[in-house]
């Protein structure tokens, strides 16, 4: 089981977490965002498993949430799947002009 980017699979091999600001070296992406936290259950309220925590509305974007803990899984196909619903969720804004 490694901690590994939601998007594109890079692996974090860092033993701490990473900041706000960190992002992914392989593809850019924020690496302190829900996708990435042990916390994110889609079956839970606001997605998240954690009740202390303020609702994230974009769930791909970095956050402040002092409850982040990187997730440790193993890299699957369900990397490309976040990234085509990241993807789509992109071009659905850009229709609408947000």
């Amino acid at each position: 089981m490694t901690r590994h980017c939601y998007n594109c699979g890079w692996e974090w091999k860092l033993s701490g977490q990473p900041g706000r600001n960190d992002r992914c070296h392989s593809c850019g992406n924020d690496l302190k965002v829900c996708l990435n936290c042990a916390q994110y259950d889609l079956k839970a309220a606001h997605q998240c498993r954690e009740r202390r925590a303020e609702p994230v509305e974009k769930k791909e974007d970095a956050n402040f949430c002092e409850y982040f803990e990187f997730v440790f899984r193993e890299p699957t196909s369900a990397c490309r799947e976040s990234r085509r619903e990241v993807e789509a969720r992109d071009e659905f804004r850009k229709l609408f002009g947000d």
